[in-house]
């Protein structure tokens, strides 16, 4: 059986109070050799006072040469590690990124109330529980969260990932680390694709858990919703001009017109009908505008769009005709939440249930619903 390599002379220069240094090399010299499997009992709680009076040490190098000696050590006594995890960064940063002693409790309550620096080293441990996860995401803090994100050995639920892009989704190191992950679910990179920067939408198309289908579709609702948006600030002769470039190229799909009646781009509305039945623009939109149903109800059958996209065109098309617009920034805002009350309500009609009031979600949710549920209904 091994003994505990203390000394005589390293007992009297504990008693002496000899300087902070020699006091660190004595700390350092007995939790380096602390094993209790090797140790008598005697040697193990001559250790464990030992340790004890160390933390209490007025000298951080003191406690700084226990902490990085007993970091890794799954032995230390429980009390001992959690002291040392709440001590100044100096002494705790190592403790809280490696030490196996800590419970998620003890960890999530560090996170909870210390500073910035405990919870990096939190967020970078080899194991990371959702627990702990979910307390971290939680910071809100930039730098924690993507450090989390980036270590793989961290277990992060959908519904923090969830979390991480509704609150950090804008920040370039958030997106980075969450396009460089090495696993994610298919519904968060679904949603992250709505969010990232450019310069991430083709290295997040590429991931190896990304299908080929999955990565297209994602793609082109992007373009479709930059094609959309970009559209909005022009007049009608280069939108008709985009139109007819989109119907040309086979990339006047259904779902960018339903996307641009949605987003209450309704020129573009007006011209993609009017480009898909073959038939001047002022036709279309008097069709559009006709207060009653008939019209737009025929100009849609003809442009032979999904039957169940009706409702939705319909509502979008009674909105513009009810808001006033004034030119302000809240103009889209009102639009949109017009439209999102009214297509709810319309399928509520239908016995459809959507409760999210997100665009993206009404659109995929729209894109989902049986072939047989028409406006007929």
């Amino acid at each position: 059986m091994s003994t505990l390599k203390l000394t005589e002379d390293d007992v009297k220069n504990l008693l002496t109070n000899p300087s902070g240094d020699q006091r660190a090399v004595t700390a350092a010299k007995i939790a380096a050799s602390f094993d209790p499997d090797g140790l008598s009992v005697e040697e193990r709680q001559l250790a464990e006072d030992i340790f004890l009076i160390m933390m209490k040490d007025a000298e951080i190098r003191v406690r700084e040469a226990l902490a990085d000696n007993l970091k890794e050590n799954p032995n230390v006594p429980h009390e001992v590690a959690l002291s040392l995890a709440r001590d100044v960064d100096q002494v705790a940063l190592p403790v809280l990124q490696f030490s196996e002693v800590l419970s998620d409790q003890d960890l999530t309550e560090i996170i909870n109330s210390q500073g910035v620096e405990k919870q990096l080293a939190i967020a970078g441990r080899a194991s990371v529980s959702e627990e702990v996860s979910e307390a971290l995401v939680q910071t809100k803090n930039e730098n924690v969260v993507a450090e989390l994100v980036e270590n793989d050995g961290a277990k992060i639920s959908d519904a923090s990932f969830e979390t991480v892009i509704e609150t950090l989704g804008d920040s370039e190191k958030v997106q980075g680390a969450m396009v460089n992950r090495g696993e994610l679910p298919v519904t968060v990179i679904e949603r992250l694709m709505t969010v990232v920067s450019d310069n991430f939408k083709e290295q997040l198309s590429n991931r190896a858990d990304m299908s080929a289908d999955m990565a297209d579709g994602i793609l082109t609702q992007s373009l479709e919703k930059a094609v959309v948006g970009l559209s909005a600030e022009f007049g009608e002769v280069s939108v008709l001009k985009l139109v007819q470039h989109l119907m040309a190229n086979d990339r006047l799909t259904p779902s960018i017109v339903l996307r641009a009646a949605c987003m209450g781009n309704i020129m573009f509305l007006e011209c993609a009908l009017a480009e898909l039945v073959g038939i001047p623009v002022k036709n279309a939109r008097a069709l559009i505008k006709d207060s009653g149903e008939l019209g737009l109800k025929s100009l849609f059958s003809k442009a032979h769009l999904p039957d169940t996209f009706f409702p939705a065109i319909q509502a979008a098309v009674e909105v513009e005709r009810e808001i006033e617009y004034d030119g302000g920034e809240r103009d889209k805002e009102r639009f949109a939440r017009r439209m999102i009350e009214r297509i709810l309500t319309q399928f509520d009609d239908l016995g459809v249930d959507m409760e999210s009031d997100d665009l993206e979600y009404l659109l995929a949710k729209m894109h989902e619903l049986p072939a047989d549920l028409t406006h007929n209904a």
